[in-house]
């Protein structure tokens, strides 16, 4: 389909904006941001619309939102003040205004991108199975988001440390975030028997959480309560929900080995507060502003595991920058972070996973990396993160099959979340010679997250080893749509030598390099 307003044309079968005949630069999510407004021009979307149709139901901060708005304005010669294209409505949302004409029927697209795969209905394992969504802040104050969402995270670990309980991965939850759900929808989808949905209303320094059990495949309420307290009691609050859903699943369980395997992480709400903070921003890629409050929790509490794994894991995410001038020094503190993190984790998985997968992109020894996360996967075997670990871990060990399988689990347990666990499998099934199985991988990691570039270095040199030198290098340029230097002197923790050589010699042909 072809959009024509003003003097642009958006051409999306070919995934191109120009200006008076010439080509405009713009970022592959901005791209998808203008095509649902235009798509969608006849309203206004609102923020969850944009949340659910460009970001796949991800969580983004609303800085985030805003910014990609201004570039998608920039892009087609708007802006803020004049909003003659794209305008703003106060607390509903925005609506593209211009006079449009289309042109064409859209293009077909190659069969492994022409429709969303199915989300086939998901069979619940026998025994207990639960997914927690997010709970509704109704705390007023969008700025307590984080709050609302962090408790639903601790709920969700807590949960997660009853061995015979299944738990879906937040990631796949929150997929749900701001959408009116149909509960047995979400347990088709998902998999599971049991959904908790609740809300969280904080005012000064108090703090209600309500939550409802509903068997998903009946829509029967099974369990509901209220609880409330002081913000010095947040922990013993969650400890409550967590054991009550737990007694109501499984009333042989004992509350006293609920109580046992919960654990509190931080006696200092300043720190919890700063790590929910710096969690939320870690998946809206703003590493250096989340290091930075982290680095304020553990100067308060310098044993808070959890704080310490994902600083380490931040300072892992911007070393991979092989241009920043403090990489030697971001590497140092990784290391000494993810070191700390092992000191205090105990037996607490997610801890342990980030830790692990930090230090071994950092250069510490990859077998006893691999022997954490089995710990951790020990631990809990329902943590789908550290699953997702594993396989890349097992990947860099050369051991692509067992990297599949680990990705595999990952996806089971959390459905919804698909970007990172299929680009493990991609990537395993493109070292194992796999390439025709591999593109539609990589593909969807692609297009799940079209600003994450990893994919499409794999996906470019996939294609080189097929001989579609002109798809490779198709990849290659929306690659650098998104990073104008492509380089081939990237930090690769393979040990397997055929697997470097396979990607690197790969990459060069689709750069068109000739060594």
């Amino acid at each position: 389909m072809r959009y024509l307003f003003g003097d642009h044309l958006l051409d999306t079968a070919r995934r191109e904006l120009s200006r008076g005949g010439e080509q405009v630069a713009v970022e592959p999510q901005v791209f998808d941001l203008l095509v649902y407004l235009l798509q969608n021009r006849e309203r206004v979307v609102s923020k969850d619309d944009l949340l659910g149709s460009v970001w796949g139901g991800r969580i983004v901060s609303d800085a985030t939102l805003g910014s990609r708005i201004t570039s998608a304005r920039r892009a087609i010669s708007d802006s803020g003040a004049e909003q003659t294209l794209i305008r703003t409505f106060a607390r509903k949302g925005v609506r593209f205004i211009g006079e449009v004409q289309e042109e064409g029927t859209p293009a077909a697209l190659p069969p492994e991108m022409a429709e969303e795969p199915e989300r086939p209905e998901l069979t619940p394992p026998d025994g207990p199975s639960i997914a927690v969504l997010p709970f509704a802040n109704l705390s007023g104050d969008p700025e307590q988001e984080y709050f609302a969402d962090g408790m639903v995270e601790e709920i969700i670990t807590a949960l997660s440390r009853i061995r015979w309980l299944f738990v879906i991965a937040r990631n796949s939850s929150f997929t749900y975030k701001g959408q009116a759900v149909d509960v047995k929808q979400v347990g088709r989808e998902l998999g599971v028997r049991y959904v908790l949905e609740g809300s969280v209303r904080r005012g000064g320094n108090r703090v209600r959480i309500n939550a409802q059990l509903v068997e998903a495949q009946t829509g029967a309420h099974l369990w509901a309560d209220r609880f409330d307290g002081s913000l010095e009691d947040v922990f013993d609050l969650q400890d409550k929900v967590a054991t009550s859903v737990a007694g109501v699943i499984e009333p042989k369980l004992q509350a006293a080995e609920n109580a046992r395997l919960a654990s509190r992480r931080t006696g200092d709400l300043n720190a919890y507060d700063l790590y929910q903070r710096a969690y939320a921003m870690s998946f809206t890629y703003q590493q250096r502003h989340a290091l930075a409050l982290l680095e304020e929790a553990i100067a308060r509490d310098p044993r808070y595991g959890p704080a310490l794994g994902l600083a380490a894991q931040c300072c892992q995410q911007l070393v991979a920058n092989l241009n920043a001038p403090d990489r030697e020094a971001i590497q140092s503190k990784g290391i000494e972070f993810g070191r700390r993190a092992i000191e205090v984790a105990g037996d607490d998985p997610g801890v342990l996973a980030d830790a692990a997968m930090a230090l071994a992109v950092l250069g510490e020894d990859l077998d006893a990396m691999i022997a954490l996360v089995d710990r951790a996967l020990a631990s809990n075997p329902s943590y789908a993160r550290g699953w997702h670990i594993s396989g890349f871990l097992r990947l860099w060990a050369g051991q692509a099959d067992l990297a599949i399988e680990h990705g595999e689990i990952a996806l089971r347990l959390s459905p919804r979340a698909a970007k990172m666990p299929t680009f493990l499998i991609g990537t395993a099934l493109f070292f194992n010679g796999r390439f025709e199985e591999a593109v539609p991988r990589l593909r969807v990691a692609i297009e799940d997250q079209p600003a994450f570039p990893n994919p499409y270095r794999y996906l470019a040199a996939c294609y080189a080893h097929m001989g579609l030198l002109d798809e490779a290098r198709g990849i290659i340029a929306r690659l650098r749509a998104i990073m104008p230097e492509v380089r081939v002197d990237l930090l690769l923790p393979y040990r397997n030598p055929q697997h470097r050589e396979l990607f690197l010699s790969g990459l060069r042909l689709a750069l068109g390099e000739t060594t």
